[in-house]
């Protein structure tokens, strides 16, 4: 009952993040659409621009300020609980996911031999230190760089990448990434941007002048959070793709990765500046076709006296002992209550259907068994490399 019920608590807490997450990067994705396409104008009233937009059969006219209106209306609609939201479903759901099973999906004893309370500790550890790390850099006289603070930021991320795939498992490591970017984000909002909104609301109210610092610094961090959603929303799939997050140099996937993304993302956001720098988006296209062949998989090069493939009959025993307490119609492990994928192993017809999948799994990426919780060895995984070998495949 527990993993039922378990199951269904990871469903909903995953739907409801995916609500809020489009919900967030929808506005930011929208409003930054927005500034990109105002018509530029000096018009009384103090309007910055204007844009004239058609949607859902009906016409609207949008105009910005170059500050603030003389009065604000009654009603004015904020952005940020769709931010707040997004962060906790998210937290939950790595506590639900991750932390609630540590030893399955947070550790990997071929990569460290820690506790499930350490790899907790490390994951928790990195999204504070990334915020802590990331707002001194914002503070500091670098902020005048644009440049120097986002290649520091970057390095920040890259260092995190390293220690994390050292210290946990693969897919783990690349969610605690980022969560931590995620962090960031809103605590920009929380901390940041909205701090910085209120004072321009209340400054029109107290016919004052807004405090122009703190426009800038808003303006700074909902910039970085701009360039940050294509890397977290890579992320957030990842978990589906394990020849990302199970390469021996997965760390390097992720950041190569981020930056096709960051660089897609500034390509969107300059493309209506005129003279903007067309080769972006190539090269980040090209960044990730060249990702793509350096990553293809290997076939597995046997021995001369390892030729002989074994029956489906002899490789039985050692997916019943290794693979068979998770991937059966009652699956024996506590954390699941069906076959992972809809993966059932548990008869010779079955690893024969599945073929591909297992040998991909279990010997490309090497993934599975999950955390190796069930000890597979090398030569366990040798063996199942020869069977596929040996099969005949579909032409």
């Amino acid at each position: 009952m527990e993993a039922y019920l378990h199951d269904w608590l990871s469903l909903l807490l995953r739907w409801a993040h995916f609500i809020t997450g489009v919900a967030w990067i929808g506005a930011s994705f929208y409003f930054n659409w927005l500034e990109n396409h105002l018509e530029r104008q000096q018009a009384p009233g103090g309007i910055a621009g204007d844009l004239w937009a058609v949607h859902g059969g009906g016409f609207y006219h949008l105009e910005k300020f170059e500050v603030a209106p003389e009065t604000l209306p009654a009603t004015l609609h904020w952005f940020k609980f769709e931010a707040y939201f997004t962060w906790i479903t998210g937290f939950a759901l790595l506590c639900t996911v991750y932390y609630w099973n540590a030893g399955a999906f947070l550790i990997d004893r071929s990569v460290a031999d820690i506790s499930g309370l350490q790899a907790i500790v490390i994951g928790l550890a990195s999204m504070a230190l990334s915020w802590v790390c990331y707002d001194l850099l914002c503070r500091s006289p670098l902020k005048r760089n644009g440049e120097i603070l986002a290649a520091l930021i970057f390095a920040w991320f890259v260092l995190l990448a390293w220690l994390l795939s050292e210290c946990l498992s693969g897919r783990a490591a690349f969610i605690h990434v980022g969560a931590a970017i995620g962090t960031i984000m809103v605590a920009n909002v929380f901390f940041v941007i909205i701090p910085a909104q209120k004072d321009l609301v209340a400054a029109v109210g107290e016919n004052r002048k807004p405090d122009g610092a703190k426009g800038k610094n808003a303006l700074l961090r909902s910039r970085h959070n701009n360039y940050f959603t294509l890397p977290v929303l890579f992320i957030m799939i990842s978990n589906h793709y394990a020849g990302t997050y199970a390469h021996p140099w997965n760390w390097l996937v992720l950041v190569l990765i981020s930056v096709a993304g960051v660089g897609i993302r500034h390509w969107f956001n300059i493309r209506h500046q005129p003279g903007h720098n067309r080769w972006i988006l190539p090269m980040a296209v090209l960044l990730l076709l060249g990702l793509i062949v350096l990553m293809r998989p290997h076939e597995l090069l046997l021995e001369p006296d390892q030729a002989g493939a074994p029956s489906s009959a002899a490789l039985m025993p050692v997916i019943r002992e290794r693979c068979t307490s998770c991937h059966a119609q009652n699956p024996e492990h506590p954390a699941f209550t069906t076959a992972p994928l809809g993966l059932v192993l548990e008869s010779e017809q079955n690893l024969q259907e599945t073929a591909a999948r297992v040998y991909q799994s279990v010997v490309v990426t090497r993934t599975m068994p999950l955390g190796n919780l069930t000890g597979m060895t090398d030569e366990e995984r040798n063996l199942l490399a020869r069977w596929y070998a040996g099969l005949e495949k579909p032409r």
